[in-house]
């Protein structure tokens, strides 16, 4: 079954105009292959699986993959290759590179799993030729239309002035289910609470555990599953990589080592202090968030609802990081702010022109509040707005006060 991911098609439509390479990069099973197959408005076009060893050895020399494309395109190689799974393919990038130099009318779209050193590869062969968009798990507007598509048209309606008594009721409880089971595309298209749980560990212990234990050695595997639950259970909070160490039994060295590969693989985020003046603020430690909420739910073994959760703060604030880096621009920045009194903003976004403050708040407020860190960080930086995102409140004073659920809908500009 497939349901169009319609701002993602939107990414790549944009790629596509003015790159002749455009790369989905994501962890596995967040919905690449089936975009990918399922463009149906690029044509004409070819699909290939460059998992597939006879796929892998035409695109080893140009003048193999030019006859091939040929034959399976067009004699002009005006179109659309797309190519699954493309990191398979050893010098991808350099024959990408030749391919789209000799035929300008060709665009090539390739999807594959993160690699420790793909993306560098590609980027040093294809500078100036490649649009790279990373790809995650479904946003909540998309979760919703794979739940109901009715439900989905209503919410397209709202905006990010809309008062929570006009949602309907079933978008909200739609809401407190994305928070737990997260947006992984498979586990979203089944309604039943434990085969959603079933979905998510077969994808956990089929794919995740699998891919990252290649680069983990034995000696180290218990300790790397120490750390992948220490991770877990630190979300939206900054990470010390020595008392991770020291927990997990992995060495400082290792530890740093695998807390990168969980990056580079798209399992987690990490983002950086915010700071002008080292000597008030905390600039060493980082922020962690997991790239797929279901997915840390399954690593610590708690699916029990959103409101009977010590967590629930940790899981909203993890909501909220990944719905903004999906409607951000890729050249913007996401920071968080800590001062070494306490004082603390969970997001500062820097889009080159532009500085936002955003704070979450997993509660239920009855008027409108002002919040002493917008105060203390505007009076050292221009901020152009101040955003609180909480459970049900709206208002727009001088701190824009919005529902978590209508995150998407935020406008920074």
């Amino acid at each position: 079954m497939y349901i169009d991911r319609e701002k993602l098609v939107e990414k790549i439509n944009s790629a596509i105009s003015g790159s002749p390479v455009t790369i989905l990069i994501g962890a596995r099973q967040v919905g690449k292959t089936t975009l990918l197959k399922n463009l149906d408005h690029l044509k004409p076009s070819v699909y290939f699986i460059g998992q597939d060893p006879e796929v892998a050895a035409i695109f080893q020399k140009l003048s193999t993959a030019e006859s091939f494309l040929k034959k399976n395109l067009n004699s002009e190689l005006n179109g659309f290759l797309l190519l699954d799974e493309f990191q398979f393919i050893d010098n991808i990038s350099t024959i990408l590179k030749l391919l789209t130099d000799s035929n300008p009318g060709l665009r090539v779209i390739c999807s594959g799993s993160s690699s420790l050193d793909i993306i560098q590869k590609v980027e040093e062969s294809l500078a100036g030729r490649v649009r790279i968009i990373d790809t995650y798990s479904l946003s909540f507007a998309e979760y919703l239309k794979f739940q109901n598509e009715e439900l989905y048209n209503l919410y397209l309606k709202y905006d990010v002035d809309t008062l929570d008594e006009v949602v309907d009721p079933q978008i909200k409880l739609l809401f407190n289910d994305y928070l737990v089971y997260g947006g992984m595309p498979k586990a979203a298209l089944n309604h039943n609470p434990t085969e959603k749980i079933q979905i998510l560990d077969d994808i956990y212990k089929t794919y995740l555990l699998r891919d990252v234990r290649s680069y983990v050695r034995n000696e180290d595997s218990v300790g790397f599953n120490k750390l992948l639950i220490l991770l877990a259970s630190q979300i939206g909070n900054m990470i010390n990589v020595n008392e991770l160490a020291n927990s997990s039994g992995l060495n400082y060295r290792k530890c740093e080592e695998y807390i990168y590969l969980l990056e580079q693989m798209f399992i987690i985020k990490l983002v950086e202090p915010y700071f002008t003046n080292k000597r008030k603020v905390i600039t060493k430690m980082k922020k962690v968030y997991f790239t797929e909420i279901g997915l840390r739910n399954v690593i610590l073994g708690n699916f029990n609802p959103i409101d009977n959760r010590i967590d629930n703060g940790s899981l909203f604030e993890n909501f909220v990081f990944l719905e903004l880096i999906r409607i951000l621009p890729s050249y913007t920045k996401i920071y968080f702010y800590r001062t070494k009194d306490g004082s603390e903003i969970d997001f500062v976004i820097d889009d080159m022109k532009n500085k936002y403050a955003v704070e979450t708040k997993f509660k239920v407020l009855h008027r409108s509040v002002s919040l002493k860190s917008f105060k203390g960080f505007g009076e050292i930086e221009n901020v152009s707005k101040t955003f609180l995102i909480n459970r049900n409140f709206n208002s727009d004073n001088e701190t824009k006060l919005m529902q978590g659920y209508l995150t998407d809908k935020i406008m920074f500009d």
